[in-house]
């Protein structure tokens, strides 16, 4: 077994992830009223069996407003507890950490499933108003959100702080903030998105007030043991430059490991409607190299790492502390066996016994 690389473990407070591989949050709409089911229970649990070291599950809403759409899962229900607890059992049982993404989708909320056809919902038809910190809608496809007051935001931290002690009763082991990809806290963030004149607009410390609030309530409600982690976008990609920026997104890692969080994955866009995105091969990977460096603080490196050798390097090269795979997993859930095979490690201890006379 190698020492150090993809397969090294990796210990942060008090859980160790077995190698540096982990799947990313990917929505899978089919929850009815937020309750997670069997799909998720395969879905989430072939992960684990394939070798994951983590398994994180879908952004999860915080309220029922929160979700993205309609058969998005939820964290909002005393009845959420026991269908997740499925989840996380098959997890923990197949030597992977079960983690759970907590989320409020903001002006991006209120949808149809993707199929037959993605589209807005009205609150006739099952759907509900987005809110955001600007009445400001994310292109001409999206409703108008609705400007929250004060008592919303406040609402909304409330809500992160219930939804992180349900996963803690499901027997999550990690909890990961989402705060990319134009949702809520991202769109409170970026100046694009927030022209709010209060305490929750204006300046970088303004505009990432509801982050350090909402961090503070998560932190007080879960074990000083677990992790916890954020995803960010670490840049709007805006053509203007006026947007969020690395620099941004640097000076906010150092704010929130100040306050308990141990890891910034490292995402970006979703905010700005005419950001042009360099797409490629590891192109978000220089977000986690230089939040790493300069904050201080674990990150995790995600988008379009695809091979083994890719992944192993941006570990060996201490450019990310994590793999965060999402469409490769989809792909292929024994991606991490597969990989320690390609890399020359023991790949037998990432088999589950019922496979392992065959390999």
């Amino acid at each position: 077994m190698l020492t150090e690389g993809l397969f090294s473990p990796l210990k942060q407070r008090g859980v160790t992830f077995r190698n540096r591989i982990g799947m990313s949050p990917m929505c899978m709409y089919s929850c009815d009223d937020g309750l997670v089911n069997d799909w998720h229970v395969v879905h989430l649990g072939s992960r684990a069996v394939g070798g994951c070291g983590l398994v994180i599950a879908e952004a999860t809403g915080v309220e029922p407003r929160a979700r993205i759409t309609v058969g998005c899962a939820g964290m909002y229900r005393d009845e959420h507890v026991e269908a997740w607890s499925r989840v996380t059992r098959i997890i923990s049982q197949h030597g992977a950490v079960p983690g759970i993404q907590l989320a409020h989708a903001g002006r991006k909320a209120g949808w149809s499933r993707p199929w037959p056809t993605y589209r807005y919902l009205g609150v006739d038809e099952g759907g509900w108003q987005p809110l955001a910190p600007s009445p400001i809608a994310p292109n001409e496809k999206h409703v108008v959100p609705r400007e929250m007051t004060r008592s919303d935001i406040h609402n909304v931290t409330a809500s992160f702080a219930h939804a992180a002690a349900r996963a803690v009763a499901a027997g999550f082991g990690l909890i990961e903030i989402h705060a990319a990809h134009g949702y809520l806290l991202n769109s409170f963030c970026s100046p694009l998105t927030n022209h709010r004149t209060d305490e929750y607009g204006g300046t970088h410390a303004h505009r990432t007030r509801i982050h350090r609030e909402v961090v503070r309530a998560v932190r007080k409600v879960i074990p000083d043991s677990m992790p916890l982690w954020m995803r960010i976008s670490c840049s709007d990609w805006a053509d203007d430059g006026c947007g969020w920026n690395i620099e941004d997104s640097v000076e906010l890692a150092k704010e929130m490991r100040s306050l308990g969080v141990d890891l910034i994955d490292c995402s970006s866009g979703g905010n700005a409607t005419q950001a042009k995105i360099p797409v490629g091969p590891g192109y978000q990977v220089p977000f986690a190299d230089a939040i790493r460096r300069n904050a201080g603080i674990h990150t995790a490196a995600v988008g379009m790492i695809t091979e083994a050798g890719q992944a192993d390097a941006i570990i060996r090269q201490q450019q990310a502390d994590m793999i965060l795979l999402g469409k490769t997993l989809l792909r292929d859930p024994y991606f991490p066996v597969r990989a320690a095979k390609e890399l020359g490690v023991n790949d037998k201890p990432l088999w589950p016994e019922q496979y392992r006379w065959v390999m």
